[in-house]
C-alpha cells in the first residue's frame, strides 16, 4: 500500500488530469503556456543560485545550492515528450536535486519539437556534454539525469558517447523514461486503466511531432533498442501504475544481460515521474527515493 501522504496527492493529481498539460489534442502552444504557468508558481528558495548561460547555441542554466561539491555535476535533461519544459520550468527541480546530490546542476534548453525534429534535441545534448569536457570537467565527475522524454534522450545520449568513442559518466539516472517510441510495450495496455497521466494517443500525437516520418525503429530515437553493451551504471525509477513500466523493466533486463550495472525501483501504486513529484510535494515514498538519488551520485562521483 502507498502511504497516506501520496495516496493524497494521486488522488488530486488524477481529479486534475483531464485540465493538464498531459490531454491529448491540445495545440503546441497552449501546452507549453500552460506547462510554464504552472511551473512558475513553485517558489524557489532563497538559497538557491541560478547561473544562465549558453553552449553555442543552447541556452542553459547552472543550478546550485549551498551544499555543492563544485567538481560534481548533474547534468539533467528535462521531461516534457519533447515538445515542452524548459530551464525555466525546472528551476525548483533542479534546485531540489542539487540539494540532494551536493552537485552542480545543468539545464540545457534543447531543441524542441515540432519546430526542431529528431535529432535536433539529442545533438544539442551531446553537445553539452562535450562541452563539459571540453572544460575540463572530469567524466567520473559527471551524472546524467533525466525523466520521461528527458530519460529517452539520457539513454540516447549515452549511446551516442558510446558508439563515438567518447567517455561515459560516472552514471545516469532514469525517471520513467520513453525509451521506445514504437509503443510496442505490453504495458501501453496493461495500465492503460490505471495511468490517469498518460494514454495512447498524447504518445502518438508527441511521437508525430518528435519524428515527422522518421523511423520510430530507430536506435537512437527508441535507444532501448539500441545496442546497451559498455554504458555506465544507472539507476532506473518508475511507477507500476504507467503505462510506461514495461520501458524500464526491459531496459533494466537487457542492461543486466549486457552486463551493465542497473538498479530499478518500481514504485508500487505511484505514477509517471513520482520523484519530480516529491521536489515540490513531498510524501514518504518521494523523499526515500530523492535520498537515494543523492546517495547514487555521491557515491559514483569521485
Amino acid at each position: 500500500m502507498i502511504s497516506p501522504q501520496a495516496e493524497q496527492i494521486r488522488a488530486f493529481m488524477k481529479s486534475t488530469a483531464a485540465t493538464s498539460v498531459v490531454q491529448a489534442h491540445l495545440s503546441v502552444e497552449t501546452r507549453r503556456s500552460q506547462f510554464e504557468a504552472l511551473r512558475a508558481q513553485i517558489p524557489l528558495p532563497a538559497d538557491v543560485r541560478v547561473e544562465a548561460s549558453s553552449i553555442g547555441s543552447v541556452a542553459v542554466e547552472w543550478v546550485s545550492t549551498p551544499e555543492v561539491d563544485d567538481r560534481r555535476v548533474l547534468l539533467y535533461l528535462h521531461g516534457g515528450a519533447y515538445v515542452w519544459g524548459s530551464c525555466a520550468s525546472y528551476r525548483a527541480v533542479a534546485a531540489t536535486f542539487s540539494r540532494f546530490t551536493q552537485a552542480r546542476v545543468l539545464v540545457p534548453d534543447y531543441r524542441l519539437a515540432p519546430e526542431h525534429p529528431f535529432p535536433a534535441a539529442l545533438e544539442d545534448c551531446i553537445a553539452v556534454y562535450q562541452w563539459l569536457l571540453q572544460g575540463g570537467i572530469q567524466p567520473e565527475n559527471i551524472v546524467l539525469m533525466g525523466d520521461s522524454g528527458g530519460g529517452g534522450l539520457t539513454l540516447a545520449t549515452l549511446v551516442s558517447l558510446q558508439q563515438a568513442g567518447l567517455p561515459q559518466p560516472a552514471g545516469a539516472i532514469l525517471i520513467s523514461p520513453w525509451l521506445d517510441l514504437t509503443l510496442s510495450a505490453p504495458s501501453h495496455t496493461t495500465k492503460a486503466e490505471v495511468d490517469f497521466m498518460d494514454n495512447r494517443d498524447l504518445f502518438l500525437e508527441m511521437r508525430r511531432y518528435y519524428l515527422r516520418e522518421q523511423d520510430p525503429h530507430s536506435p537512437l530515437a527508441s535507444p532501448l533498442l539500441a545496442d546497451l553493451q559498455g554504458l555506465c551504471p544507472m539507476l532506473v525509477y518508475v511507477g507500476s501504475d504507467e503505462v510506461l513500466l514495461d520501458d524500464s523493466v526491459q531496459l533494466a533486463s537487457r542492461l543486466r544481460h549486457t552486463g551493465v550495472p542497473v538498479e530499478l525501483q518500481i514504485g508500487e501504486g505511484l505514477w509517471h515521474t513520482w520523484p519530480i513529484t516529491a521536489t515540490t510535494r513531498p510524501f514518504p515514498e518521494g523523499t526515500l527515493a530523492l535520498e537515494h538519488i543523492g546517495a547514487f551520485v555521491q557515491s559514483h562521483c569521485k
